[in-house]
């Protein structure tokens, strides 16, 4: 299926998204949020992905944040409605089964930076920038930035970002704890591709199972998560990739795993 400033390319049971319109530095109109859940949705029903990368267009940006010269027209009640869009193409991210890898290759920022942020990790080129400048525009984060950054980092440093609208380098962001690593640009798609098969090796089931109880156990009490997770634990156990996982390792094999 082809959607409107979307690309996809599935290899090796990787689902790669990559989200075009370079001459835009790839930004996020209501067109290109809408594009990107659907996409999201088949790339979820697709048995042949197991992991899913999500990166940019061009070699300057990942997404360089929302599309001012839509938003700079739009009444109150349209920019809700434009927000609300954009938090649930973030929700369905953060509720997909699959795995979601965020590949910044650029300029990640504003609604850029909220997409890589709904992703599990992230893994930027050194020549990335990152931040939410939305105050200089006269807004706040609209996409679950003020959510989830928090959530991410804690209120100090998300508050320090939102409030000052700084652009962070690749590796400040890395020291920050939003990025998880930092590789030259040549090497990023690769390095991606790398942790992306090694998961996609895994029993898929169990990772999405424990993508669940993280997701949702932040949500709860300690307590309720944890009682939250010894059932998703137990669930387990009737698959037959538990069986396979196990007899493997008493066998001193490697599993095959064949659960999608």
């Amino acid at each position: 299926m082809k959607y409107n400033h979307i690309l996809i390319e599935v290899t090796d049971n990787i689902g790669w998204l990559k989200v075009n319109r370079p001459d835009s530095l790839n930004a996020l109109n209501s067109e290109v949020v809408g594009s990107l859940e659907y996409a999201l949705r088949d790339l979820e029903q697709d048995a042949a992905v197991k992991v899913v990368v999500i990166t940019g267009a061009g070699e300057k940006a990942f997404v360089a944040g929302g599309d001012i010269k839509e938003m700079a027209a739009i009444a109150p009640l349209a920019a809700r409605a434009f927000a609300r869009k954009g938090q649930q193409m973030i929700e369905y991210i953060e509720k997909m089964h699959k795995p979601v890898i965020a590949a910044v290759n650029g300029y990640a920022l504003g609604g850029g930076l909220e997409l890589a942020l709904a992703c599990d990790f992230i893994y930027a080129s050194d020549k990335a920038k990152l931040g939410l400048p939305e105050v200089t525009l006269g807004v706040i984060p609209g996409f679950g930035g003020t959510q989830n950054l928090p959530r991410l980092i804690g209120p100090n440093r998300a508050k320090e970002l939102i409030f000052s609208g700084k652009i962070l380098s690749a590796q400040q962001a890395k020291e920050w704890g939003i990025v998880n690593e930092v590789f030259p640009t040549e090497e990023l798609s690769a390095r991606v591709m790398e942790i992306a098969q090694a998961i996609s090796r895994n029993g898929m089931i169990a990772v999405a199972s424990a993508k669940d109880a993280i997701v949702n156990g932040l949500n709860m009490a300690k307590e309720d998560g944890l009682r939250y997770e010894s059932s998703l634990f137990a669930t387990l156990f009737i698959t037959e990739d538990q069986k396979e996982g196990m007899q493997a390792f008493i066998a001193k094999r490697k599993p095959e795993f064949k659960t999608k």
